[in-house]
């Protein structure tokens, strides 16, 4: 099992990668953020689906067709882990090769839709220094990987349970069996 976890956490873990390479580099700046967000979490589903097809192949080549809730949750969640540790890598080389600068241009452009709405200048100052803090807590590489890890984490357990709620049925989506040829 632990061949399949790395297998297909690999698989996610790049799929996921290098979508999320691509949409941060090619299209930045000229798509609004919620369509960059919605292709992004898009882009995670695709790539996580490999939950489910690891759970099925797992419950109809190695299970004979069944498998247990719990047994099938681990799975996916292994797949998930690993998954994640190769999506948030995978964003430490995109800023590390295209010299990105994210969370400055996060911070300015936070601070320049506040000052395009009319803040005070007290909530300026207030989201100016916000802003400096999560600065200096996202130079740390470690709150940086877990941050990143905390983004596609969640969706690969809600897949997980999914994964496992509806494989656990042996009925849904049964396995095939090779036609008997006579």
């Amino acid at each position: 099992m632990l061949r399949k976890i790395l297998t297909y956490g690999l698989a996610a873990g790049l799929i996921s990668g290098l979508a999320m390479g691509v949409l941060t580099t090619v299209p930045h700046g000229h798509l609004p953020m919620a369509v960059e967000m919605a292709l992004g979490y898009a882009t995670m589903l695709v790539a996580l689906s490999t939950i489910f097809l690891a759970v099925k192949r797992h419950r109809d080549t190695a299970l004979g067709g069944v498998i247990r809730f719990w047994p099938a949750l681990f799975l996916g969640l292994g797949i998930s882990i690993v998954g994640g540790v190769i999506y948030a890598l995978a964003w430490e080389v995109t800023q590390a090769l295209n010299h990105m600068d994210y969370v400055n241009d996060y911070a300015q452009a936070m601070i320049s839709q506040e000052k395009a709405k009319g803040a005070s200048d007290e909530a300026l100052a207030a989201l100016t220094a916000e802003m400096d803090k999560m600065r200096a807590k996202y130079a740390n590489p470690f709150y940086r990987l877990s941050l990143t890890f905390n983004e596609i984490f969640p969706v690969g357990v809600l897949v997980s349970l999914v994964s496992a709620g509806l494989l656990r049925n042996s009925r849904f989506w049964p396995a095939r069996r090779a036609p008997v040829l006579a």
